[in-house]
């Protein structure tokens, strides 16, 4: 199960997703994609959220991609809500750039 934050917004998911599967996107691809049932200003704001939570990189001129961050969120090896990188064995997990022992 993937651990979102209450700042994600159901489009998040989907948006990562289609980010993953072509490596990159615009809000005017993700609109013409027909998965993302929203406007492309709205979808503009989810880009930047998302961004500046570390889970896309805005390369320039709305041009965006995933990060590792994001990735692993996908991956279900990310909380968003906590910042921190889930190993799935109860081990070392790593919060924002420090690494502990859980």
């Amino acid at each position: 199960m993937r651990h979102s934050a209450s700042w994600m917004s159901i489009w998040d998911d989907r948006i990562l997703e289609w980010i993953r599967e072509n490596d990159s996107a615009t809000p005017k691809e993700l609109k013409e994609s027909g998965r993302i049932h929203v406007s492309k200003s709205h979808i503009s704001r989810r880009l930047q959220r998302l961004a500046e939570h570390g889970l896309l990189q805005n390369l320039a001129r709305g041009v965006y991609v995933i990060t590792e961050k994001g990735e692993a969120y996908l991956d279900e090896e990310y909380d968003a809500e906590t910042d921190v990188y889930l190993d799935g064995s109860g081990g070392d997990v790593s919060v924002g750039d420090n690494t502990r022992t859980a």
